[in-house]
């Protein structure tokens, strides 16, 4: 099952407040970016983000899953605590790496 414009629409609302907020969608589920890094996967009407040791302590209570076959485990992030949110996407965006450019292909 794939997500719904609404929950991608509703996570980027959430996270505007933190910088440019981007969605990319892949095969029915969506990659979320803030300020040009990948800060979640939202699969299932579910946001999955990385298992940093940074964002630990906030997400004791958390459920995991995999966000599709093959994955990693992830921590579910319960968007109803928008502070939380806010808090743990802070923490994980410091830590995250932009995305590697592009190899240009050669002619």
């Amino acid at each position: 099952m794939s997500c719904s414009s609404d929950f991608i629409e509703y996570i980027c609302e959430t996270l505007r407040p933190l910088g440019e907020v981007t969605s990319r969608k892949m095969m029915g589920d969506y990659i979320i970016y803030l300020n040009g890094k990948c800060v979640l996967t939202a699969c299932d009407n579910n946001a999955f983000v990385k298992k940093l040791p940074c964002i630990a302590e906030f997400m004791v209570d958390a459920e995991t899953g995999c966000p599709y076959h093959g994955a990693k485990e992830s921590y579910i992030l319960d968007f109803q605590d928008r502070r939380k949110v806010i808090k743990v996407i802070e923490l994980l965006w410091k830590e995250l790496p932009y995305p590697k450019p592009k190899k240009k292909q050669m002619e």
